[in-house]
């Protein structure tokens, strides 16, 4: 049964052969994963772990470009699934083109509803956390995400060039109805 937990070096092994699926220059959606991260060995992936943790601390300072954010991984057992991240404000950058959520499912995990599920799991999370609406964003022909976004309620706002390309952009309202 999955489970969305925090990330956890305990998952080295199931991380590494879902980041050989996608390949190792594919962007991760939702992971925190940047190309300067070192997470080649137990080490470097431990270390990186540690700071995915910490980068829900409001109090703690951010990297340039950089909002706090939750991360979480989909997580069946021992087997990484997926990550999913909330931001827990947007600048400039995330309400362009970014969002407040990004998701991602491994491939071999894929076409399961996982990613559908993630999604109305931390939108849960962002209603407990305050937030009364959130943007997702996802690529015009990503038609996986965008029946994900509309599932759990999203409103296309627009579709807009974007400093990363074109982009869907949703917005879903957590206010009870």
């Amino acid at each position: 049964m999955p489970e969305l937990i925090t990330p956890t070096a305990r998952l080295y092994p199931s991380w590494t052969a879902a980041r050989a699926e996608w390949g190792d220059d594919a962007h991760m959606d939702g992971s925190g994963l940047g190309a300067q991260d070192d997470v080649d060995d137990p080490e470097g992936f431990g270390a990186w772990v540690e700071w995915l943790r910490g980068c829900s601390d409001r109090t703690a300072p951010v990297e340039p470009g950089r909002v706090p954010a939750t991360y979480w991984w989909i997580a069946d057992g021992d087997t990484y699934l997926g990550s999913v991240d909330l931001r827990h404000y947007l600048n400039a950058f995330l309400l362009d083109a970014g969002g407040h959520i990004g998701y991602s499912v491994r491939p071999s995990a894929r076409r399961r509803g996982l990613a559908t599920w993630a999604l109305r799991e931390v939108l849960y999370e962002a209603r407990i956390r305050g937030m009364d609406r959130v943007l997702l964003t996802c690529d015009p022909d990503n038609e996986a995400s965008v029946r994900t976004i509309e599932h759990n309620g999203g409103v296309l706002e627009d579709v807009r060039e974007t400093l990363i390309g074109p982009k869907r952009r949703y917005w879903i309202d957590l206010q009870p109805r």
